[in-house]
């Protein structure tokens, strides 16, 4: 068959971290701009994708394989780095979940979970995924509980 009479498939959004193949997370501009160091800023356009796979050295890439790796950003973010803070927005980690985990009340994270939806939450610059994190505080609760 003729190429010309092929077409090509639709782009639906999503993009595939070059170095290990998960799926990123779209991210703007400004998490760009929060997160990467200004030397390295320059490798991507104005988005980008995170890859949130812990174990891969790429922060953040493109859909020309560019790559902005863990070493070129500003700060320690989750998951790349356990101890980072899960929640960016207000410093909340491993160590808070632990504790509600260990007290079998989540009382912590529900006081995450108020701030989380006042005007000082900023996810969309300060997450390194541009993403809320309480779906992972809670599946990190979730399995810590039914670890024990």
């Amino acid at each position: 068959m003729n190429k010309a009479f092929i077409r090509e498939p639709e782009f639906d959004g999503r993009a595939y971290c070059p170095r290990c193949g998960s799926v990123g997370e779209a991210v703007g501009e400004a998490t760009l701009d929060h997160h990467i160091r200004p030397e390295a800023r320059g490798h991507l356009g104005d988005s980008a994708w995170f890859c949130s796979f812990a174990k891969c050295e790429a922060a953040y890439f493109d859909l020309l394989e560019r790559v902005v790796t863990v070493a070129e950003l500003q700060q320690a973010v989750y998951p790349k780095d356990p101890s980072a803070p899960v929640c960016a927005c207000f410093g909340f980690g491993r160590d808070e979940i632990d504790a509600d985990v260990a007290e079998r009340s989540p009382t912590r994270i529900r006081e995450l979970l108020a701030k989380s939806k006042s005007s000082d939450a900023r996810c969309a610059v300060l997450a390194a995924d541009g993403q809320c994190c309480m779906a992972e505080v809670q599946r990190l609760y979730i399995r810590g509980v039914s670890a024990e």
